[in-house]
């Protein structure tokens, strides 16, 4: 069984929406406002690329990250190269870009969890806030990778939904803090 990992650029106050300069959101790029940069706090970024062997996500987050992610050769050769799944109703093959490698597209949150069932290493999820909240009310993800910022954002799309659902206990397995105030925290999902 394959694990599916959420990783996400998350504020105090539970918003992932933007945090690279994604356009559209009046806090667009808020990883990079009023926060110093501390290159040891993106380490979690660096092993990622080397402990995943797929990468996942929506049609939203894959419409702004294809045109983009393929030129950055030496920030995301790994990613560059693994196979994608987008998990999209409404994404045509034709919407695929030619140079971003192996891409599949998936249907359904059934088709997530086949995948999950599949051969093969770690699958990470990238961005995605709409499909983040879908696997985690559907009890899909097994880890959670989070740079949470030390800044409240008020409005904007959250990782978790506000679905009415039962507890779900995580263990932590990770943590450190960064003098720039951004938290790691990486968490598994009890079964």
């Amino acid at each position: 069984m394959r694990t599916l990992i959420t990783t996400a650029f998350v504020s105090l106050d539970g918003v992932v929406e933007a945090p690279g300069g994604e356009p559209g959101y009046r806090n667009s790029g808020w990883t990079f406002k009023d926060v110093e940069f501390d290159p040891a706090a993106y380490e979690l970024k660096s092993r990622e690329q080397d402990e995943a062997a797929a990468m996942m996500m929506g049609r939203v987050s894959y419409q702004a990250f294809s045109p983009v992610w393929p030129t950055m050769t030496d920030e995301f050769p790994r990613y560059n190269a693994m196979p994608k799944y987008v998990v999209s109703t409404t994404l045509t093959e034709d919407d695929l870009v030619a140079n971003w490698g192996e891409t599949t597209i998936l249907r359904s949150l059934d088709d997530v969890a086949a995948l999950k069932e599949g051969d093969g290493g770690s699958i990470i999820v990238h961005g995605s806030a709409t499909l983040n909240r879908a696997l985690s009310d559907a009890g899909l993800i097994d880890r959670y990778h989070l740079l949470v910022f030390p800044v409240l954002l008020g409005a904007g799309k959250r990782l978790f939904s506000a679905a009415d659902k039962d507890k779900q206990s995580l263990k932590l397995l990770e943590s450190e803090s960064y003098g720039n105030g951004i938290q790691k925290l990486v968490y598994d999902v009890v079964r």
